[in-house]
C-alpha cells in the first residue's frame, strides 16, 4: 500500500479525511510519527508505574532505572525480531545498511516484550527484587505503551487487515483506486485500553494478590487480541517456509500458558501479598520518616499515645533534674558539717 495514501473513514462522512505525511520537520530534521507515538506511549507509561509504584513495591529509583535499561533494549529486540523474519532485507549483500534504518519502521511488538523480560530478570537478581513484581509493572506499561504506539501504524498506513464492507471499514485512497480495509491498528489500540481498564480496576478493589498476576493477565489478555487480530492482517511475519504467521503462533502459546498458570494459582489457592502499599520507601521519604517512626513504636510497645509518650518524657526528664539537685544539697551539707 502507498505510504502516503489518503485515509478515510465512511462511517463518518466526509469530513474525515487524513492526508498526514509519514513525518513533519522541524530545524531540518524529520520526526517520524510513528517514534513519536512509540515515545509518547512509553512516557505515559513510565508516569503510571510511577504514580502507583507502591502497588508494585517499588521505589523512583526502580522505575528510573527500568526506563532507561529496559525500553531501549526492548526497541533493540523488537528490530532483531522482526529482521529474523525479513532476513533476506537486512543480511542479504548491499542490504547491511538497513540494520540500522529504524527511522523506515520494523519493529516486532513480541521481539520488545522479549527483550525487556530478560532485562528484568537480570535487575531483579541484582536489585533482589521480586521479578513477579517488577513484570507486574511492566504488564500496564505494556498495555499503555502499545495502545498508543499503535496510531504509528496508522500514520504509516500500516498493520491494517484484509478488505472488509463493515461499517467501520478504513479507507485508503491512492490516486484513484480506494481500497476499503480492516482498521486493526484499531482493533488492538482498543484491546489494549479495555485490558488496562479491567486490570486498573481489579488492583484497586481486590484483596487477594500475589506477584506476577497482572503480568500473566497482560499475557493472556493480549495474546488472546494478537491471535484474533492477526489473523486480518496483510502484513504478517510468516515463519520461513511455511503458512504460520510467528506472531500469531507465539500470541496463542502465551496466552494458552499464562491461562493455565492463572487456573493453577487458582486451585492452589494462591494467596501471597504484593508488598504492602509503602512498605518500599524511597531515600527521601525514609529519611523524614525515621523520628516519627521510633514514636509510634514506642507507643505501640506501651500501649500508650503519642502524646503520652512525649509527656512521660518531659517528666522523666524533670525527675532526672531534681534528683542532681538533690544530690549536690546533699553534698554541699556534708562539706559544712566537716568544716
Amino acid at each position: 500500500m502507498n505510504p502516503n495514501a489518503v485515509i478515510t473513514f465512511p462511517l463518518f462522512g466526509d469530513w474525515l479525511v487524513i492526508d498526514l505525511p509519514r513525518y513533519f520537520t522541524i530545524f531540518g530534521f524529520n520526526i517520524y510519527y510513528y517514534g513519536l507515538f512509540i515515545t509518547i506511549g512509553y512516557t505515559l507509561a513510565g508516569l503510571y508505574i510511577l504514580k502507583r509504584r507502591d502497588l508494585f513495591g517499588l521505589t523512583r529509583d526502580n522505575i528510573l532505572d527500568l526506563v532507561l535499561i529496559a525500553i531501549p533494549c526492548g526497541l533493540i529486540g523488537a528490530r532483531i525480531y522482526f529482521m529474523l523474519f525479513n532476513f533476506e532485507d537486512f543480511f542479504a549483500p548491499g542490504k547491511w545498511g538497513n540494520i540500522l534504518r529504524f527511522r523506515d519502521g520494523g519493529l516486532a511488538v513480541y521481539g520488545g516484550i522479549i527483550a525487556s523480560g530478560l532485562v528484568f530478570i537480570i535487575y531483579s537478581r541484582v536489585k533482589k527484587i521480586h521479578l513477579g513484581s517488577l513484570l507486574d509493572a511492566a504488564g500496564f506499561g505494556l498495555f499503555i505503551g502499545q495502545a498508543v504506539g499503535r496510531w504509528g501504524n496508522f500514520i504509516n498506513r500500516e498493520a491494517y487487515g484484509v478488505e472488509t464492507d463493515l461499517p467501520w471499514k478504513m479507507g485508503l485512497t491512492s490516486g484513484s483506486t480506494t481500497t476499503y480495509v480492516h482498521p486493526a491498528f484499531l482493533y488492538e489500540s482498543l484491546w489494549n485500553i479495555a485490558g488496562l481498564l479491567i486490570i486498573h480496576i481489579f488492583s484497586k478493589k481486590a484483596k487477594t494478590k500475589y506477584p506476577g498476576q497482572y503480568f500473566l493477565f497482560y499475557v493472556a489478555w493480549y495474546g488472546l487480541g494478537r491471535f484474533m487480530i492477526e489473523g486480518l492482517r496483510t502484513d504478517s511475519l510468516m515463519i520461513p517456509g511455511t503458512d504460520l504467521r510467528a506472531s500469531q503462533l507465539l500470541a496463542a502459546f502465551s496466552c494458552f500458558t499464562a491461562i493455565v498458570i492463572i487456573f493453577v494459582n487458582f486451585l492452589r489457592g494462591v494467596e501471597v501479598a504484593v508488598v504492602p502499599a509503602g512498605a518500599a520507601k524511597d531515600e527521601d521519604e525514609s529519611d523524614n520518616e525515621d523520628e516519627s517512626d521510633s514514636i509510634d513504636d514506642l507507643a505501640e510497645l506501651d500501649g500508650a499515645t503519642e502524646e503520652e509518650v512525649l509527656t512521660e518524657t518531659d517528666d522523666d526528664a524533670a525527675e532526672d533534674i531534681e534528683d542532681e539537685s538533690d544530690e549536690d544539697n546533699n553534698n554541699e551539707e556534708k562539706k559544712n558539717e566537716e568544716d
